[in-house]
């Protein structure tokens, strides 16, 4: 195999590089037999009352809740509470106080001082880790926040949300991004009317041992932006709620089971945007996001909701759901590869992982292509295999599929292929691999003669191309293979080491 050209290793050593926390959607909480014990006794005796309690509250806050939005008309609603709406709704702090009391959390440490809505209107709460997590603001404030408009349907809780004013969403409406971005705006410019508006900019919930990507929507406002961090430096772990771990009811029950739960807030100094960053949401995101990051000295890496997503389309593959992480904010903006595409991409990489245990082999590779392993395919094989481990995951494929194979699809070289029948694309397959059997060769060709009239049209063979892009990089290659190596023949005065080189 041809020495591999430096340009490939700077790729591989400076760019795209796999992230310092390889999964933070995952948490397995470990009990020994000493919390089971405590967990057993605690469940018939404290858990009872704390629940009831926890109950009753809810029931308060959500009648509260009810005077604080009742008969409400239409044009109030653009406006901040006032008069008794505003006093109606302020019990609603003290009673989220006394349901993190009820949940075990007695003394909470705060540190940092809280700016006024008018010097700072947005609070970006991070990490977000926890339902427990927006419980928790009633501690320092009662902030509105960004809502579905669906929640408010939701029993009890619904009336709460209502009497914080929120920011609403809607999945409906096309435009609902820039009236958000607008509304938000709108209330920052109100002079401190408003409360503050808390946005949890991670967008999903981490195992809080690295910041992911924050999303850039409220930070489209330009506005000043107070840090919020929260911390949850308990032995045993029951609040961290992620995709793959522990279910909410399960987490409050153990919390519950606590005879205490210990909780920090952490409340950073007000981030101001400079020019630039008012002109660029994403840069101020990723600012503020860099700042938390520092004051919890944990590292931050480009994964997004996104990639739950294609957690859950590598289960319904029946693949490890950690096989669908690629970092999606990373690999969506380099590689310019969308969701959709990275769905219709892992489905196929889970037909080449023929034992679904989210990892390619050379075997499994070349057996996809139906092609025996030879030295073109060890070579296509290795740059894919970035880290050299002898195994290619998702992330390495779309890597792979994007710097490496999809170059080699240009018109030429799929005009020039286009131009080969099944005798001649046998004889090149022959002498490129001999071990190859005549049943490989008519499945490869049936695979592009979808219509099975023993030929193809160029349509046909381009989309063919364009989704099997190894073939063309191979048979690109072997014929580049063959003519230098004719023209060494000719030349014999000329150095005959022919070397294979792919500009990633």
């Amino acid at each position: 195999m041809s020495a591999k050209p430096k340009g490939k290793v700077l790729l591989r050593a400076k760019s795209l590089v796999e992230p310092d926390v390889l999964n933070p959607f995952s948490y397995r909480l470990q009990l020994n037999a000493c919390d089971k014990i405590k967990v057993a006794v605690l469940s018939i005796t404290l858990f009872p009352i704390r629940l009831l309690c926890l109950i009753l509250l809810l029931l308060l806050a959500s009648l509260f809740g009810i005077l604080t939005t009742i008969c409400m008309k239409k044009e109030e609603e653009p406006q901040p509470l006032s008069g008794y709406r505003r006093v109606m709704r302020k019990p609603l702090r003290g009673i989220g106080r006394a349901m993190l009391f009820c949940m075990g959390f007695h003394w909470i440490k705060v540190r940092g001082k809280l700016s006024s809505s008018e010097e700072a209107p947005i609070l970006a709460v991070a990490p977000h880790s926890s339902f427990i997590d927006a419980l928790a603001l009633s501690v320092i404030c009662l902030p509105s926040g960004v809502s579905r408009k669906e929640n408010d349907s939701i029993p009890l809780v619904g009336a709460c949300i209502r009497a914080t004013q929120p920011v609403y969403v809607s999945r409906t409406d096309s435009n609902s991004r820039k009236k958000t971005i607008s509304e938000i705006k709108r209330r920052a410019n109100s002079g401190g009317k408003w409360p503050h508006v808390v946005i949890f900019p991670e967008g999903t919930c981490t195992n809080r041992k690295c910041l992911i990507t924050f999303k850039p929507g409220a930070f489209y406002t330009g506005c000043a932006v107070q840090a919020v961090a929260l911390k949850y430096p308990n032995r045993l772990d029951t609040v961290t709620w992620t995709w793959s771990g522990p279910s909410a009811l399960t987490l409050l029950w153990l919390t519950l089971c606590q005879f205490h739960n210990k909780m920090e807030i952490e409340i950073l100094p007000v981030y101001k945007p400079d020019t630039e960053e008012i002109h660029d949401g994403k840069l101020f995101a990723r600012n503020v996001r860099d700042q938390v990051a520092s004051f919890l000295n944990v590292p931050v890496t480009e994964h997004t909701y996104e990639d739950t997503r294609l957690m859950v389309q590598a289960s319904k593959q029946h693949l490890p759901s950690m096989a669908g992480l690629v970092e999606y904010q990373k690999i969506s903006t380099k590689l310019s590869i969308r969701l959709d595409s990275m769905k219709e991409l892992l489905d196929k990489f889970a037909e080449i992982d023929s034992n679904r245990d989210g990892l390619v082999d050379l075997n499994e590779f070349a057996e996809y292509l139906n092609l025996p392993v030879t030295r073109h395919v060890r070579h296509l094989f290795s740059l894919y295999d970035r880290d050299d481990s002898g195994y290619v995951n998702f992330r390495e494929y779309l890597i792979g599929l994007a710097l490496v194979s999809q170059p080699a699809n240009s018109e030429e070289a799929m005009e020039w292929l286009f131009r080969v029948d099944e005798t001649e694309l046998r004889h090149i397959l022959q002498s490129a691999y001999p071990s190859i059997t005549d049943l490989n060769i008519n499945c490869l060709f049936n695979q592009v003669d979808v219509k099975h009239r023993g030929s193809v049209t160029y349509e046909e063979f381009r989309d063919f191309s364009m989704s099997h892009p190894e073939y063309t990089f191979l048979f690109t290659h072997y014929t580049k293979d063959q003519t230098e190596a004719t023209d060494v023949n000719s030349h014999p005065d000329q150095e005959s080491d022919v070397q294979l080189e792919v500009q990633a």
